[in-house]
This record gives C-alpha cells, sequence and structure tokens, in this order.
C-alpha cells in the first residue's frame, strides 16, 4: 500500500461515549471487525473489512467536553508544514503535530468556517486499506455555512483543484488531486438543522441502501432523511445511537445523468 498524495483523505476515526456499543452498531451496519483496544493510545481500536484496515473508533478521553463525531484526516508528507498553511490561511490548529509511536504524526485543525479536519503524515500506518467497496470510506463532503471562507481556505492548505457543480439547486465543489476526484466542499442549506455546526460527513459504502438503513434503525441508529437517489449512488445519511453524523452510499445503485463541473 502505497502513501496517498498529499490531499487525499487517508484515514477516519469516530471519538465515542461508548466502545463497546460503538463496536456493536458499525460491525452490524458496515461488517467491520475489530481488533484489541490500544490501552497506551487511549484504547483506540481498528476496524477492518478483509483483515484490511477501514476506519478506527476510540472513547471520548476523560474531561473532553465534545460529542461523538467522525473525524477526517488529509494525507501530509510534512504535518508541521501543513499547520503552519493552517495559522497562514485562517485556520486554527487545535493540536499540534503529535507523533503517534511509530504509526506516524498527526495535525487537527478547523478551517475559517469552523469545519473540523486532520492531516496524517504516515509511518507504519499508511491509512485506509481499501477504498471505494462496501464496508470503506467512499467519500467526505466539508459541510459549511460559510463557503466563500471554506473555499479561500482549503486550496491554499492542500493541492487541491477546484470544480464547481452546475446546479441551481445546491451549491457545490469538487476538489482533485492529480486530476482525481477526493472530496468536495457543500455549502449547508436551510434543510439542515439551525444548530448543526460545520462538519466533515463521511461516507461508507454498503450494498442495498434500504437494508442498510433498516439495519441502522434496528441497532438504534436513526435515518436523518432519504435514501436520496444520484448519479453517484443511492444514499442516505445517518447518525449512530451516540449522535455521530455519517453516509452510507451504495454507488452500484445510480439514478440520473451526470452533472457538469466548471
Amino acid at each position: 500500500m502505497a502513501v496517498r498524495p498529499e490531499g487525499t483523505p487517508c484515514w477516519a476515526d469516530a471519538m465515542v461515549t461508548d466502545l463497546a456499543a460503538a463496536k456493536d452498531f458499525y460491525g452490524g451496519l458496515l461488517g467491520w471487525e475489530f481488533g484489541e483496544s490500544a490501552a497506551e493510545y487511549g484504547h483506540y481500536t481498528e476496524a477492518t473489512v478483509g483483515g484490511e484496515p477501514v476506519a478506527a473508533i476510540h472513547p471520548r478521553p476523560p474531561g473532553d467536553g465534545g460529542i461523538p463525531a467522525w473525524n477526517l484526516y488529509f494525507a501530509t508528507p510534512d504535518a508541521r508544514a501543513t499547520a503552519e498553511r493552517v495559522r497562514e490561511h485562517g485556520g486554527t490548529v487545535t493540536m499540534e503535530p503529535m507523533p503517534v509511536g511509530p504509526f506516524g504524526t498527526m495535525v487537527r485543525a478547523t478551517d475559517p468556517s469552523g469545519v473540523p479536519f486532520s492531516a496524517w503524515q504516515a509511518g507504519s500506518h499508511e491509512g485506509f486499506g481499501r477504498t471505494g467497496e462496501p464496508g470503506a470510506f467512499v467519500w467526505a463532503d466539508a459541510c459549511t455555512r460559510d463557503a466563500r471562507r471554506a473555499d479561500a481556505f482549503f486550496p491554499l492548505v492542500f493541492p487541491f483543484e477546484v470544480r464547481r457543480m452546475e446546479s441551481d439547486r445546491v451549491d457545490y465543489h469538487v476538489w482533485k488531486v492529480g486530476g482525481e476526484p477526493v472530496a468536495g466542499r457543500l455549502r449547508m442549506s436551510e434543510n439542515f438543522p439551525a444548530d448543526a455546526d460545520p462538519f466533515i460527513n463521511v461516507y461508507f459504502g454498503v450494498t442495498g441502501v434500504e437494508n442498510a438503513v433498516a439495519t441502522a434503525v434496528r441497532l438504534g441508529g436513526r435515518l436523518l432523511y432519504g435514501p436520496m437517489p444520484s448519479p453517484f449512488g443511492k444514499f442516505a445519511p445517518l447518525m449512530d445511537p451516540q449522535g455521530a453524523v455519517f453516509t452510507v452510499v451504495d454507488t452500484a445503485d445510480t439514478e440520473g445523468g451526470m452533472p457538469s463541473f466548471d
């Protein structure tokens, strides 16, 4: 597995309040198997599909008032340089570059519009072992109410080529690295709850969105809306039983023509 190009999503993890309950939910929904929780790393627990790493979950640290949420990491060859660019272009470094044993170095930040994200400089852990298939990471959208500030920030921190989707209904950009789409930026519309903070929406692949939604609800999750058809695949945003938001998508179940981008 090669280290991913700078700016490419390379890992995702979720902070939870109940580790055992989260394992039951995501294992039942996405078919994840879990390794041992590493006490020396805050009981960080890796999830695998077919023996390949796909994500991780970890308990909320004592005294941390944050709510359960999914976190996306963008690949970087130099975590300190990324942190400096974050500050230079108006973002906030919420965790300075921190080595994580032999695995790599992480940095956490928020963009000027409030979107939280992380960057990962790979050591022995290079990130996702598989993507774009059931049980694995497929896509991510940076969701913000202040698209202007996000648009001025992210392409200066990571080498994104930006393409705007031509649409009268949604304000959406695709970020590309080396000509390949890697993630998107979505302006949060009035359809989002008024108290919803900016976030990165992580998409995981499933086979059959309706069945996945039914399983999620049976396991204590909540359907936020949909399922929705799209040219990229049918999708449904969900909230897990502890409050973390994510989306399931079946990329084989497409409908409609592909939109144009400028």
